[in-house]
């Protein structure tokens, strides 16, 4: 499963920018297992700056920007209201600043672009003619909606003792420390099925067309789907209904949600504000450029099991071709 780091070519059209090096799943899950490589992703995992921005923001919404139980044992427009308000927030703090830096100052310019056509405008394929604004408006109102909606419900759980296992600060600090730094790890497992079925051709045509209009990419395309797509892709937080959690999970888990996005859609591999860097994300570019490969993250193990991992050279190119047309002879 480890790939080597061939050197492939800059630039494949006057417009595509790609790495130097082919893709590289480095992660736990290579065989034979990798002590040095598993030890580097552990590091990344949860000192690496998008790992750090996560934790930060979950614990700073959770502890300064959420209604206490006791005011959620009652459903009330005023919280309500308040956790959506706050989760457009924190969408346009992570997502919004992105896009402003890239997109608007162009403050890297077109380095490290991947498609240097840029964001659509005047286009009637979206909504508004406008990419970004079709981007922003599912974003912010279905995508911040659905979050809200799961969130308060699951809140609202919690505060009434309808979860199964609620777990409290002082009995099992480790545990809830533990599944905190976990929860990015499980979301991965969960978006890799939810978008693989999602790619099913019924689910295809009804809901995840609206994702895949953006096949150039920026911040804001992260969360805008379909409304039935985001009932798909949130639903993770319904496991901390049924294992043992505190309402900080599902808090953690949905922010993540909503904001992880951001990353894998830049459209730049790397945002650079002087010497401060974020790595974004090639690997799920080729997604959207390909449309069949590279359905879960880079560190999962699921492309590579299945036969879909696209590490950006003209061999996956192929290999993903023959699929396709062995699958359309079935």
């Amino acid at each position: 499963m480890v790939m080597t780091a061939t050197t492939i070519e800059q630039t494949e059209t006057q417009v595509d920018w790609k790495p130097a090096t082919l893709v590289k799943g480095e992660t736990p899950y290579n065989w034979p297992f990798q002590p040095k490589v598993a030890l580097k992703w552990l590091k990344n995992y949860l000192f690496g700056p998008i790992a750090l921005i996560h934790a930060g923001l979950g614990l700073f919404t959770w502890f300064l920007l959420t209604p206490s139980l006791a005011t959620m044992q009652t459903l009330a427009w005023d919280w309500v209201a308040l956790i959506y308000l706050r989760n457009v927030g924190l969408l346009f703090l992570v997502t919004g600043s992105s896009h402003f830096w890239l997109y608007v100052r162009k403050g890297q310019g077109s380095d490290f672009q991947f498609n240097k056509q840029g964001l659509r405008e005047n286009d009637p394929r979206f909504w508004f003619s406008n990419q970004t604004w079709e981007n922003m408006f599912f974003g912010i109102v279905s995508g911040c909606g659905i979050w809200t909606l799961y969130e308060v419900l699951t809140y609202w759980m919690f505060a009434n003792g309808y979860v199964l296992f609620p777990v409290e600060w002082l009995e099992s600090p480790i545990y809830i420390a533990f599944l905190f730094l976990l929860i990015p790890h499980i979301r991965a497992h969960h978006f890799y099925f939810t978008h693989r079925l999602t790619h099913w051709k019924p689910l295809y045509d009804a809901a995840h067309y609206l994702h895949h209009k953006n096949t150039n990419t920026g911040p804001w395309s992260g969360l805008s789907m379909h409304p039935i797509e985001h009932l798909l892709y949130l639903s993770g937080v319904f496991l901390h209904w049924v294992i043992p959690s505190h309402p900080i999970h599902a808090c953690f888990h949905l922010l993540h949600a909503g904001i992880s996005p951001t990353w894998g859609h830049t459209g730049f591999n790397r945002i650079q504000v002087n010497k401060f860097k974020i790595d974004t994300n090639y690997f799920h570019y080729l997604h959207h450029r390909y449309f069949e490969c590279n359905y879960g993250n880079l560190d999962m193990p699921w492309d590579h099991l299945f036969g879909t991992f696209h590490d950006g050279s003209q061999e996956s190119k192929q290999r993903m071709g023959a699929r396709l047309r062995a699958r359309r002879k079935r």
